[in-house]
């Protein structure tokens, strides 16, 4: 098996330009960067549910482009807001 090693650098950086970034300079600073992955969380999350709707409905809502289930979240709100 072959292993890639394609320079992935940015072609407007000069190679000889980029930082060794194994030198105890660069190891500190990069101990020192906290790491957060995925998202943040929330301090309200949402549950999870299964829910039937009519096909026209789905597709209405998904014919507004993105985030159409947030939409239906956002419709239902008002609803229970009105009373």
């Amino acid at each position: 098996m072959t292993v890639n090693k394609k320079n992935t650098a940015p072609v407007w950086i000069d190679p000889d330009e980029i930082p060794d970034t194994s030198t105890p300079y660069w190891q500190k600073i990069i101990d020192a960067t906290p790491v957060s992955r995925g998202r943040p969380i929330l301090p309200v999350t949402k549950v999870s549910t299964t829910i039937r709707l009519d096909a026209d409905i789905i597709e209405k809502f998904r014919a507004q482009g993105p985030r159409w289930q947030s939409r239906i979240n956002e419709v239902l709100k008002e609803w229970l807001a009105r009373g």
